[in-house]
């Protein structure tokens, strides 16, 4: 693993705070100027296309009144009722008709620079077309067909704005403002249609005031979809997809790809002519504002960045070489080499702790001769005393040779068996025998993990020492499978848990209905002995004290106040003596009911064999 030094600490956590600062502080900038840039151009947009629509609006307002003076005109109602041959009736009113257009159209400037034409169109087929002080005929064909058009479209007595033209070759320039006209009774039906036509080249210098970048456009789309401004957009189909989400979006602003690019639409509704004016700009160029302070946050941000770590590097610099100094001086110090280090000039905490390494380095020279010359004194006390030790101990081996040693014993449990074998005495033979394999068992064995069958022959022959002191003859139910006998557990731990059933669950003596059963499984990994008895049990203050002492882990010593009496020695060794050979996760547990009986449980782990190859 590589090592982290403290220059490279202080340059990552500087570096760390300097770029979230910075990231933080850009992104936060960058996020809330381009919010609230696009907020201005969508307002500026908006303002943009209301003024439009309100002047639009203006425009043809003027011209509705110039509309209703025609419909309501007795002459143009008139006319509208002559006979279709009636020559003299056609040139009278024509004449007449003639006179009010041009006194109605000259009158304001701005109707007559914008008026393409005005034609009054009767059911009779007869018509009148003037084009500023000029009086045109047309072909009657043509004529009834744009009347029947005319009739079919136009409201009854509203105004129409349509897209279209009685002349072909203005088709396209012009939008056609119709009404439609009565006879001069006013309960007469519709009589025929007063029609003006508005130059839209004249009106479109009012919406080319919307200043919309390079790239931005500005467009008209009537309540039918069809396109009435710019003319190039009049050759798109009507109610195709832009036409439509146009109509669908009503006053709302929407994104949408147009030519290949992605645009912002600002769409207004006119209330008056139900048209909707629309400007567009792309997407892009909304953003270049916000990406030009994008590209200004970042280089100023990385220009700050290096500066900052500069500063960050002259700083830990100035923190870091006084200790790297401290701490070679200190390694001269592990070998014994007792450097100083030079303290003028510093008086910050830097230089309080080379002071204070200083004064350390000078207390341990004086301490570590003081201490040389008493581990001198104390070897040289330590070798005078060495014989008087040597002596000691020499005196006390001898003691030791002198004591019984367990040979000693054997040979003399061997004498005694001789007796009997000569006194023909076949109980003290038993019992000798039993009792010298049980002390050759205890005293001899080394091995702290034996087997199963080890352990059931220490207790039979525990049982026929028992046997032959009590008088009684009792015998141990073993159900272990003969599968388990070579499973291995600790030694001497079994006869001591029959020991104490003995003393103490049977404390009236045994009884031909008493009983104790060994038995052994395996499960799980773990190897169980179990040892059940029918005895008195174990009181639930008692059992609870017992299984508390067991949680505790650790050998009983004999001198326990009240031990001996309860049994608790024998249990309390054989559980830490199974942990102390498998581990703390297993040992004795104890199940007792008061009256019925006792259950002691050693968990081990289970034997792993190695597998014969064959």
């Amino acid at each position: 693993m590589k090592r982290k030094t403290l220059s490279g600490q202080i340059y990552t956590y500087f570096l760390i705070v300097i770029v979230l600062s910075l990231l933080s502080v850009g992104a936060v900038s960058y996020w809330q100027s381009s919010r609230a840039l696009d907020d201005q151009v969508k307002q500026y947009m908006e303002q943009m296309v209301d003024s439009a629509n309100y002047q639009t609006d203006s425009y043809l307002q003027a011209y509705e009144l110039l509309s209703n003076a025609f419909s309501s005109n007795s002459d143009v109602r008139a006319f509208m009722e002559i006979k279709p041959d009636d020559a003299y009736e056609y040139y009278v009113y024509s004449d007449k008709i003639k006179k009010f257009s041009e006194s109605s159209v000259q009158s304001v400037v701005t109707l007559y620079k914008q008026l393409n034409m005005i034609y009054v169109v009767g059911q009779h087929g007869r018509s009148f077309i003037y084009e500023n002080q000029n009086l045109l005929n047309f072909d009657p064909v043509l004529v009834q067909e744009q009347f029947d058009n005319l009739m079919k479209i136009a409201g009854d007595g509203k105004i129409a704005l349509l897209n279209m033209s009685i002349r072909p070759i203005d088709q396209g320039t012009v939008v056609t403002m119709a009404r439609k006209v009565r006879g001069p009774s006013y309960g007469d039906e519709n009589r025929g249609v007063v029609a003006i036509e508005i130059k839209l080249a004249e009106l479109a210098k009012t919406w080319d005031r919307v200043s919309l970048g390079k790239e931005g456009f500005f467009f008209i789309v009537d309540d039918t979809g069809n396109y009435i401004y710019p003319p190039s957009m009049g050759l798109r189909k009507p109610q195709d997809e832009l036409a439509s989400l146009v109509l669908a979006s009503g006053n709302q602003t929407f994104l949408h790809k147009y030519n290949g690019e992605e645009r912002m639409f600002v769409s207004r509704k006119s209330g008056y002519s139900d048209w909707n004016l629309v400007a567009s700009m792309p997407v892009e160029e909304l953003r270049r504002p916000a990406d030009t302070i994008r590209t200004t946050t970042i280089i100023v941000g990385l220009v700050t960045l290096a500066i900052a770590l500069w500063l960050a590097y002259r700083f830990g610099r100035s923190i870091i070489a006084p200790i790297r100094g401290l701490k070679d001086s200190m390694r001269e110090t592990e070998k014994g080499n007792w450097q100083y280090i030079d303290e003028i000039g510093r008086t910050d905490e830097i230089g309080g702790l080379i002071h204070s390494y200083n004064l350390m380095v000078t207390r341990l020279s004086d301490m570590i001769k003081r201490v040389y010359e008493a581990e001198l004194e104390q070897q040289k006390n330590q070798l005078e005393l060495g014989e008087t030790k040597l002596e000691r101990q020499r005196a006390e081996f001898q003691s030791l040779q002198l004591q019984i040693n367990p040979h000693f014993l054997y040979n003399t449990l061997e004498t005694i068996n001789c007796y009997a074998i000569v006194q023909d005495s076949s109980e003290i033979t038993e019992m000798v025998e039993a009792m010298a394999f049980m002390l050759r068992y205890s005293v001899q064995t080394n091995l702290e993990e034996i087997t199963v069958a080890n352990e059931l022959n220490h207790v039979r022959n525990y049982m026929i020492v028992l046997q032959h002191r009590t008088g009684k003859e009792f015998e141990i139910d073993v159900a272990i499978p003969p599968g388990l006998l070579l499973e291995k557990m600790v030694r001497l731990t079994l006869q001591p848990l029959i020991e104490n059933i003995f003393q103490h669950a049977f404390p009236d003596g045994v009884e031909p209905h008493h009983f104790i059963r060994i038995d052994a499984r395996k499960e799980g990994g773990l190897f169980q002995v179990f040892i059940e008895d029918n005895g008195t049990g174990i009181q639930p203050e008692r059992l609870a004290e017992l299984r508390t002492k067991l949680e505790e882990n650790r050998l009983a010593e004999p001198e326990e106040t009240g031990e001996s009496q309860g049994g608790g020695i024998g249990l309390m060794n054989v559980h830490r003596r199974i942990q102390m050979v498998f581990g703390e996760a297993y040992g004795l547990s104890i199940d007792s009911e008061w009256g019925r009986g006792t259950r002691l449980t050693m968990t081990m782990p289970e034997t792993v064999r190695p597998r014969l190859r064959g």
